[in-house]
């Protein structure tokens, strides 16, 4: 049996389907080559960011899968009670990846393994943390800031701080409720916190400026050679512009600036009138306890003076039952008043150049402990150069200066200007260093 040999008859034209490729001519009738498909395009589609391909399918799937995951995400939070900036936390992000890379069907974590074994897990991560700071306690030294204040339940905490150049560490919180702070406890505190971590390793001790402390660190100075206790500048800063809106006419000033916002911040209809005039802008309430908030509410007026003037020689205002009140015809009167803008003026000369002080202070950009001597002396410099008659302005300066001598003249500001080369060597050259450094 002979096997004929199987033969493919490629003439045979029956077969083949003939393939039409679409081609771009231009107005010559020539193809342009970029918009020519050859044969192998034809089996594929369009590029998905290609002109005339719709929208991403992929794209559309995802966002729908992102929507529902952050609706179940939103729902657990609600039901939890958990505060909405919880979001904002670092390792909200590290959480969210982690469950990404993990893909579907992954188990949720057990009550138990929360409260267990991953808790004794960041306890063990966090025991590292802490010692490459003592680390770094070891090599350059380190400072105890301890800060007093009274929570809500009425319990008056103290924070016990560590800082240094590898960063903030939180040591621990003392509960002081129960007992008066007075010097010899304070005293012992820290004599306790820095035997803890070392004596030669302690560099300073930072707290606010309570009569109580300031005794206790002298205590501690007389105890430790090495050891130095330093007021919180911001907080010696905060009580200059205590002791300055306590003269006159400073307290005068402030004093109508708050009957004035207190007056129109408590009628809801008044409050939508003047936001009609200030274009929705709000005056900054007065703080009880931070003593700059008194500077930030006159600016805030000062601002607004012109929006304020226009707002109560307006019809609108005159036809209100605000123009007709006593209170609101004294409120119309300190608006219209030029001695109250020229105080508030002067206020302002006066508190600009300190709060920028403060903002160095309380700011974490860069340590302001070489920086403080030079800021100081600055802010002087400006206020007196803002006034052509020295009247006004010497009141502030004894002011300025008791608080300096009494808590900010410290060896260790001093030390940081002497030891920060861009302040030094340029004051070294123009023979200005300060003499009492």
């Amino acid at each position: 049996m002979v096997h004929q040999p199987m033969v493919t008859n490629l003439d045979d034209d029956d077969d083949i389907e003939e393939l039409s490729l679409p081609t771009k001519r231009g107005r010559d009738g020539s193809s342009h080559g970029s918009s020519t498909k050859g044969p192998m395009d034809c089996y594929f589609s369009k590029k998905p960011g290609a002109k005339g391909g719709g929208k991403d399918v992929q794209k559309i799937a995802k966002d729908i899968l992102r929507d529902r995951v952050v609706r179940a995400f939103a729902r657990w939070v609600y039901d939890a009670g958990l505060p909405f900036n919880c979001v904002n936390y670092d390792t909200f992000g590290d959480f969210i990846e982690a469950i990404g890379q993990y893909g579907p069907g992954m188990k949720p974590p057990t009550y138990h393994e929360i409260r267990g074994p991953y808790l004794n897990k960041e306890v063990e991560e966090t025991n590292k943390i802490v010692e490459e700071h003592k680390v770094v306690w070891n090599k350059y030294g380190c400072s105890i800031m301890m800060d007093k204040w009274t929570a809500r339940t009425g319990k008056m905490i103290i924070n016990v701080l560590v800082n240094s150049p590898r960063g903030s560490l939180f040591l621990e919180s003392i509960d002081a409720s129960d007992s008066s702070t007075d010097h010899i406890k304070m005293f012992t505190l820290f004599q306790n916190t820095i035997e803890k971590i070392g004596p030669s390793k302690v560099v300073q001790v930072v707290t606010d400026n309570a009569s109580e402390n300031k005794k206790a660190g002298g205590m501690i100075e007389g105890a430790y050679k090495n050891v130095y206790w330093t007021p919180c500048a911001a907080h010696c800063i905060n009580l200059m512009f205590g002791d300055i809106f306590r003269e006159k006419p400073f307290s005068t000033v402030f004093g109508q600036g708050v009957r004035l916002h207190s007056y129109i911040s408590q009628r809801p209809l008044l409050l939508n009138m003047m936001r009609r005039f200030t274009m929705q802008k709000n005056l900054v309430k007065p703080g009880k306890t931070r003593f700059a908030t008194a500077f930030l509410t006159l600016h805030s007026i000062h601002c607004q003076k012109n929006n304020l003037r226009k707002m109560v020689t307006s019809e609108e205002w005159s036809k209100s039952k605000f123009a007709k009140e006593s209170a609101g015809k004294e409120v119309a009167r300190i608006i219209l008043s030029y001695s109250f803008w020229n105080n508030v003026l002067h206020a302002l000369k006066i508190g600009g150049p300190l709060v920028k002080v403060l903002r160095l202070v309380d700011g974490e950009q860069k340590p302001s402990m070489g920086y403080l001597y030079e800021a100081m002396d600055r802010a002087k410099e400006t206020i007196q150069a803002s006034f052509s008659d020295e009247q006004k302005y010497a009141k502030v300066f004894q002011i300025i200066d008791a608080r300096w001598d009494e808590q900010l003249h410290r060896p260790l500001h001093a030390t940081g200007l002497i030891l920060n080369p861009s302040l030094f060597y340029e004051q070294h050259e123009k023979n200005s260093l300060a003499k009492e450094v």
